[in-house]
């Protein structure tokens, strides 16, 4: 049980790290939004990471993603793979010559958030189970431009620029073998290492294989249309992590703003009619108890309806991570609820994925 530190409600749906409700969130924003920002800062300090997007006047623009950073001398951007060194802009990881990132081999069908609609899960006419035996390259970039509280994969957090043994694009596309079907680049999140991802992409589409994305769609706009571009032509998805609707709940969880996702999302889902089987984009929501409500679905479920309401969208089982451990899994009411709502919000596909975690009231 953690207390509301506005309103003063005691409740297990309350991030003991965040200390505001999801009600307060919504509705005493500007008051909780000093101890916000304080809560951020310090849990990227605890990680050697810059506690906010410089904006250092006279410095060195990075317009990679949403963040747009202005970075000082001596500063490092908010991703901290960008740095001024003598008022030059030093790419420290996500250039083609050097990705921070660690890959392995995923056997099909693995557990992608789009597997229940994806290239792989398409059998061929004169080849069922094709893709039995084959692989899924999976590149988990070791940076992002967020700062999830909730992060299921918060360990890339530890990575070093300085110190850890990168990856150009060509060595990446080189793993790529006879029996890899398709990549999906995700982390961490690629958008901080667009650069990279592009080219390595662009060297395995040749070789056939389908490309996919897993990201917070925070990448400047020129860049995401390249990566929805190579997904479309393979026969890959762009999924897209929508971790909210309401512009305060996702700052309180995410320390950032959500606007360039959904203004990404919707370019993206522009080129929907240009392939739709399997779905070009598909959208995904993280259950977080308290915080990400029925409510919080059935207003991300009308965006993307409003949109193209035959996106699949994935309902997602939130399991007690970094700082938020204290709080409950997804209830299997929260989740059947949710379902109930973007459905009713006009998506014709909607799945609540993970069930084997949900918890119980």
């Amino acid at each position: 049980m953690s207390r509301c530190q506005l309103c003063g409600l005691r409740s297990p749906l309350i991030m003991r790290q965040l200390g505001i409700c999801g009600t307060c969130l919504r509705t005493r924003f500007a008051e909780a939004r000093p101890h916000i920002e304080a809560v951020h800062a310090a849990t990227r300090r605890e990680f050697g990471l810059p506690e906010r997007p410089p904006q250092t006047e006279g410095g060195c623009a990075c317009l990679l993603c949403a963040r747009q950073c202005v970075i000082g001398p001596g500063e490092r951007g908010y991703c901290g793979l960008r740095l001024n060194r003598d008022n030059h802009l030093v790419h420290l990881a996500g250039t083609p010559e050097r990705g921070m990132l660690h890959w392995y081999r995923d056997p099909l069908p693995t557990n992608c958030v789009a597997e229940w609609v994806c290239a792989a899960s398409r059998p061929q006419p004169d080849r069922p189970g094709a893709t039995l035996g084959l692989h899924n390259l999976a590149v988990f970039y070791s940076s992002c431009t967020f700062n999830c509280l909730y992060c299921q994969n918060w360990h890339f957090r530890d990575a070093d620029p300085w110190q850890a043994e990168l990856l150009s694009a060509d060595e990446l596309a080189g793993q790529a073998n006879a029996h890899t079907f398709c990549v999906c680049f995700f982390g961490g999140d690629p958008a901080s290492q667009m650069p990279h991802a592009l080219a390595a992409a662009r060297r395995l589409a040749e070789r056939g294989v389908v490309v996919c994305w897993e990201t917070s769609g925070a990448q400047h706009p020129r860049l995401m249309e390249q990566a929805v571009r190579l997904s479309l032509q393979t026969g890959g998805t762009v999924k897209f992590d929508l971790k909210a609707y309401h512009a305060e709940v996702h700052f309180a969880l995410t320390g950032a703003s959500n606007q360039r996702t959904l203004e990404n999302f919707v370019r993206a889902a522009q080129y929907c009619a240009a392939r739709p089987d399997p779905p070009l984009v598909v959208a995904s929501t993280l259950l977080v108890p308290g915080y990400v409500t029925p409510d919080e679905v059935a207003a991300i479920a009308r965006f993307i309806a409003q949109v193209n309401p035959h996106i699949p969208y994935a309902l997602l089982a939130f399991a007690p991570q970094f700082y938020a451990a204290d709080l409950p899994f997804t209830s299997l009411r929260h989740a059947e609820e949710a379902l109930q709502r973007a459905q009713a919000a006009g998506l014709t596909n909607v799945r609540i994925g993970n069930r084997h975690i949900l918890g119980y009231d």
